[in-house]
């Protein structure tokens, strides 16, 4: 996934009906506290960050490094999408033969329910499909998340495997190699 590297990173800017996918910028950085500090996102994500320690060692340029999308709507951060390389040695790594990129979003709980995350992931799935044509993506995620579980689906991701973690059920799905979803 050498396309994810610095020197090309980030992309052009994708836009899609709704939503412009971007690197971040300085902007965003109280919508990234914001998404880190809230307990909606935290559910399932391992929890909620305290704010105060979240404003004290949140970069200037939150979340500026390669395969991490900001999602802009009118201007403003609502969420991101990151597709980074799975490392065999990360405790989150879930399984030595599923290689690939791993896709990942959150998104501000004003922003839920409105069919955003499966539209900013399918852009990021296509512009990948295009970067790394052989590349398979994986995506774990808890199966108490059913809105995650539904956008896995509509993503065309099957699952692999169902396992025990953080004290919950976790999923893992993969999607073969990446073809365009439009």
């Amino acid at each position: 996934m050498s396309e994810l590297g610095p020197g090309v990173w980030p992309p052009a800017p994708i836009r899609t009906e709704r939503l412009l996918l971007r690197g971040s910028g300085a902007r965003d950085r109280a919508a990234f506290v914001e998404l880190f500090a809230s307990p909606e996102v935290g559910a399932y994500t391992g929890g909620p960050r305290p704010r105060a320690e979240l404003e004290r060692v949140m970069p200037e340029v939150p979340g500026r490094r390669p395969g991490c999308f900001v999602i802009d709507l009118g201007g403003a951060m609502i969420g991101m999408v990151t597709l980074e390389r799975r490392d065999a040695e990360s405790p989150r790594h879930v399984r030595p033969d599923a290689e690939g990129a791993e896709l990942g979003y959150m998104f501000l709980p004003h922003a839920w329910g409105r069919g955003y995350a499966a539209e900013a992931c399918a852009a990021v799935l296509d512009w990948f499909a295009g970067a790394s044509p052989r590349e398979p993506v994986v995506l774990p995620t808890q199966t108490a998340n059913a809105r995650a579980m539904r956008v896995a689906a509509k993503l065309g991701f099957s699952e692999v495997e169902r396992y025990e973690d953080h004290g919950a059920e976790q999923w893992f799905g993969v999607r073969p190699s990446a073809t365009p979803l439009r």
